[in-house]
């Protein structure tokens, strides 16, 4: 059944390091009709309906593995030809590397000795070797060529079939999480934008979620990259302070790596994956013996800027990547203390605290999904409806363990 949307005004953008405060229950509003009338989530449908092309990120040609077969070939054949009595062998036509193969069994073609060959084989070695000096993968250690060979024939590229799937994945958020809107809102219009605009895959903004703690902005963010078919990795900033994590470090060094967003990719083989970047204000800067900084949101500006990130150099391979499809949600407590240019690249989307009755809609579609009884989830309301009788709402990580241990104390054992 198609969903209906009333179609809310965006907000008007905002300055330079200003959240865009939102009221989530004025401006933005989701009803999926049920057969039976009644409104809720609809589980979304399996991530194999998008659509997968295959794009090319790292800028540098890979060497041709058919290039010395085919030298070879072309100089076996002159070299035949030559000792056949050709008489112009520097006239000989363009190589047919179909029929080389046959060419050798040919009637009147001379057989080549073992020295012969050898020679043709080192002649054809020292020719590739010239090709492929000006390629930069020949400066990389054969194992970190190795590493990159899963380059060669593209990453994956996923999209959207439809809008139509946009506004689907924009009304299962907002049942779920209807208390962060505002986000949710701002994906919404971002995903018809990226299905409307004809692009291979999809393309989102990064976002920066600014609310207290427990609000739910990484399980936001983790059922954001479920629902679009795209793989996920959260970055926790308060663990991994230094950018060497995230983007790698430079060859020279003794712990020299690549970071752990390129490691995702090759991993994964999706150029569209979402990175959770948690807690970033609480990210560290480390400073060397020569006064070099390497701070988190010092690395993370290339690679929110599209134009940039297309063109994004990995410190340890020192090759571009072409990362402005990397989809980015950041999330912090307070953005004050967030460095000017990454608030411009981004600017911070003010989110709210959940309330008692979005808890209990929360708990009901979750435990539903973990199969509980309705005795678990009832007992759960209830205890939510008694914090609020004292005037204390859990936040969401305490309602997620609520929902463990009625998931652990359902499925273990009887006891006898």
């Amino acid at each position: 059944m198609r969903t209906c949307w009333p179609r809310a005004s965006t907000a008007s953008a905002a300055s330079q390091g200003a959240p865009r405060d939102t009221d989530p229950r004025s401006t933005f509003s989701a009803l999926i009709l049920l057969p039976n009338g009644r409104s809720g989530a609809r589980r979304p449908p399996h991530a194999q309906g998008n659509t997968v092309s295959r794009i090319q990120i790292l800028h540098a040609a890979f060497p041709d593995p058919t290039l010395k077969p085919r030298i070879e070939r072309r100089l076996t054949r002159f070299l035949r030809r030559l000792l056949a009595g050709a008489k112009k062998p520097d006239a000989l036509p363009e190589v047919d590397d179909a029929a080389d193969d046959d060419e050798k069994d040919a009637p009147g073609k001379a057989d080549l000795s073992w020295s012969q060959r050898q020679r043709i084989a080192r002649r054809a070695d020292r020719i590739v070797a010239c090709a492929q000096r000006g390629s930069p993968l020949s400066l990389l250690k054969p194992e970190d060529r190795r590493r990159l060979e899963v380059l060669r024939d593209g990453v994956e590229l996923v999209s959207l079939p439809s809008e139509h799937r946009a506004d689907e994945i924009a009304a299962e958020l907002h049942a779920r999480f209807p208390w962060m809107a505002p986000a949710t809102e701002q994906m919404w219009h971002a995903l018809s934008h990226s299905a409307q605009s004809g692009e291979p895959g999809v393309r989102l903004p990064p976002f920066l979620l600014y609310g207290p703690p427990g609000t739910g902005k990484s399980a936001w963010a983790r059922t954001l990259a479920d629902l679009i078919g795209v793989p996920r990795m959260v970055f926790d900033a308060t663990c991994e302070g230094a950018s060497f994590g995230l983007v790698g470090s430079q060859r020279g060094w003794g712990n020299a790596a690549p970071g752990r967003l390129l490691n995702f990719i090759l991993a994964e083989k999706v150029a569209n994956g979402l990175v959770v970047v948690d807690e970033v204000e609480k990210a560290g800067r480390v400073t060397s013996i020569k006064g070099q900084t390497f701070a988190l949101t010092d690395a993370l500006l290339p690679l929110l800027e599209p134009l940039s990130a297309h063109g994004w150099t990995c410190p340890y391979f020192e090759l571009g990547f072409d990362m402005s499809w990397v989809i980015w949600v950041l999330t912090c407590n307070d953005y004050r203390t967030l460095p000017d240019p990454l608030l411009s690249r981004c600017p911070p989307i003010r989110l709210a605290g959940p309330t008692c009755a979005d808890l209990k809609t929360f708990a009901r579609i979750e435990g539903a999904r973990r199969g509980l009884s309705d005795v678990s989830l009832d007992a759960i309301c209830e205890a939510l409806d008694r914090a609020a009788a004292r005037g204390h709402v859990p936040d969401l990580r305490a309602l997620i363990r609520m929902l463990d241990r009625a998931q652990r104390m359902e499925r273990r054992p009887p006891l006898h």
